[in-house]
């Protein structure tokens, strides 16, 4: 009578289910995370009270903002006030009424809104005749700006939504106000309406400082690691105790009930703040819950190392026909890896490695065309994306040309008009050869003929200085590689400025450093500059398509350096390393 076949697979799960998984299991990850459960549900108790003192002290803060805002009907001739505005009347009341309307607003209003919490940084009043008061809560005489938009702002929107009750507004910046730096701030606005005819009279606005959050919440503390969110109804985010990174946040934003940070899971435990439908988290650190227990996992990890130890000596007689398999296909593997894809697997039987080794063979064949297909599409990408980036140069150079020579028409120059269009058809002709590189020789000779153009335009106010190295002409680079930062050296740097101006372009060599050589190369003027600090705009398209280009022509053996400052010119430097083989071709 035939055994029934064991194969290689059911032995090693009988194997290793009872030297290691089943104890392990059961010690390292079963106890220890019934433990961690009763912690976390503990933990989660503890901080749902502390959220409860958490959320009352910001409901009374809250409270403070909301009162703010109901200050103008304490007050009957700011009411009065208020309406004459709000139904057009201001204008054909007598000027004593207009005056007293006036201080009304001015004066006695402000003085309603006097608050001593620092913290509130001031009330905006917007009537419906579009004047606008504002009360700095620190008395300091700022000023809103005339232009801005009030009415069509998201706060104001709320107001008017809200139709007389307080409305909850997000974090957002101060704008309105004419300051140096503009904070961000949240508020609580409310639709000012006449109690009698219920007329919409204005829309008032009470601004905090975010600071205020911070403090309250620093008051409390937690058992673990956490961080402390607080968020509106449409659950977008109004405080963090911790600076998150933008990944973070937009993953808040589309699921608020679950946050990755670092690579860390966190437990959250929310309360919502009644009057304002915030609603408070806080995020507990999984891994501080975890870390309570951590003597049970050693104790596992010492249980599991002496299982693997026991299972070495079990394997002892069983691994040379059980291994020796497995380290060929590793072997086989990694001569694949070297980029040997000729090498096979030997099978030998019909069981599970037979079967595995059967496998490998086929993937390494179906890696092989992949490899060689994925490099065929490479090669025809770079070169597709090559040329579309060199297409960008032609309308960008011929736009800055043709604007060259509409200033030369402009003064009567038409001899030196006509010299400047010869020399142009030449460069166009150099142009549109299709070649994608060129050598340093040749590029160097189209920068001396457009430098020719642009000396006939600017005349004395030009000086263009060009200098190659002889060893360096024959090297190859991306056709006009250089051509658009000269360009924007002349039109950026020479062009802007009264005095005259020197551009120079150089190309030298830099001594041997493990076989490598190093071509610098240099673009430099004495123009007007900028500030490098600030983003350059679109009309630097030079500068970026270089870039680019470099990456294709050079990935990883290059650099690109600006350095300009205003008022003392903008060098570039380019620096590529170039091995043996490469300044062969």
């Amino acid at each position: 009578m035939n055994k029934p076949k064991i194969s290689i697979r059911v032995k090693l799960i009988l194997l290793y289910s009872l030297t290691i998984l089943i104890p392990v299991i059961i010690i390292a990850f079963v106890m220890p995370a019934y433990y961690v459960k009763i912690i976390t549900t503990e933990t989660e108790k503890l901080t749902n009270e502390t959220l409860v003192g958490l959320t009352g002290n910001i409901q009374t803060y809250l409270d403070d903002l909301e009162r703010v805002t109901i200050a103008p009907y304490t007050n009957n001739e700011v009411m009065f006030s208020l309406k004459l505005k709000a139904r057009g009347l201001y204008s054909k009341v007598d000027d004593y009424t207009k005056y007293k309307a006036d201080y009304t607003l001015y004066h006695t209003l402000p003085s309603l809104l006097v608050n001593l919490r620092k913290d509130i940084l001031g009330t905006l009043l917007v009537s419906t005749d579009g004047s606008v008061y504002y009360n700095d809560s620190s008395s300091q005489l700022t000023e809103t700006r005339n232009d801005y938009p009030y009415t069509e702002q998201d706060w104001y929107h709320e107001a008017v939504a809200a139709n007389g009750r307080v409305a909850f507004v997000n974090v957002h910046p101060q704008d309105y106000l004419k300051l140096t730096t503009v904070p961000e701030v949240f508020s609580v606005a409310r639709l000012i309406k006449d109690p009698d005819s219920k007329q919409t009279l204005a829309v008032i606005m009470a601004d905090a400082d975010t600071i205020i959050l911070d403090k309250i919440v620093r008051q409390f503390s937690f058992n673990v690691n956490s961080i402390v969110t607080i968020t509106d109804k449409d659950h977008r985010l109004i405080y963090t105790n911790t600076s998150l990174p933008q990944e973070v946040l937009n993953q808040f934003q589309k699921n608020p009930s679950d946050i990755v940070y670092k690579q860390h899971d966190y437990v959250p435990v929310s309360r919502e703040i009644p009057t304002s439908s915030w609603k408070i988290t806080v995020w507990l650190y999984k891994a501080d819950l975890a870390s309570k227990v951590h003597w049970m996992h050693l104790t596992g990890a010492a249980f599991a190392a002496g299982g693997v130890v026991l299972t070495f000596f079990l394997f002892f007689a069983y691994s040379r026909t059980l291994l020796t398999p497995f380290k060929e296909m590793i072997s086989v593997m990694r001569q694949v890896q070297l980029g040997n894809m000729n090498k096979r697997f030997s099978v030998r039987g019909q069981d599970e490695i037979a079967q595995l080794g059967n496998v490998l063979n086929r993937m390494i064949s179906q890696l092989d065309e992949l490899i060689t297909n994925e490099y065929l599409n490479k090669l025809k990408l770079r070169n597709a994306e090559f040329r579309a980036l060199q297409s960008q140069i032609h309308p960008h150079f011929l736009y800055n040309t043709l604007n060259a020579f509409v200033g030369l028409n402009r003064k009567g120059e038409h001899a030196l008009l006509e010299r400047a269009i010869l020399s142009l058809s030449g460069m166009l002709r150099y142009f549109l050869t299709s070649h994608d590189t060129c050598s340093l020789e040749e590029e160097f000779s189209s920068i001396r003929k457009y430098g020719e153009l642009m000396s006939m335009r600017f005349s004395d106010r030009l000086e263009i200085i060009i200098t190659l190295d002889p060893e360096l002409a024959p090297i190859r680079i991306p056709k006009l590689l250089l051509q658009p930062l000269v360009e924007n050296a002349i039109i950026h740097g020479v062009e802007p400025c009264e005095d005259p101006c020197r551009v120079e372009v150089s190309a030298e060599r830099l001594p041997d450093i493990h076989n490598k050589e190093t071509v610098v190369i240099r673009i430099a003027d004495n123009g007007v500059g900028f500030d490098t600090s600030v983003q350059i705009d679109d009309q630097h398209i030079g500068l970026s398509n270089v870039k680019e280009r470099l990456a294709l022509a050079f990935p990883d053996k290059h650099e690109f350096q600006l350095d300009s400052s205003v008022g003392h010119g903008t060098t570039l430097t380019i620096t590529i390393s170039l091995n043996n083989e490469e300044q062969a071709t």
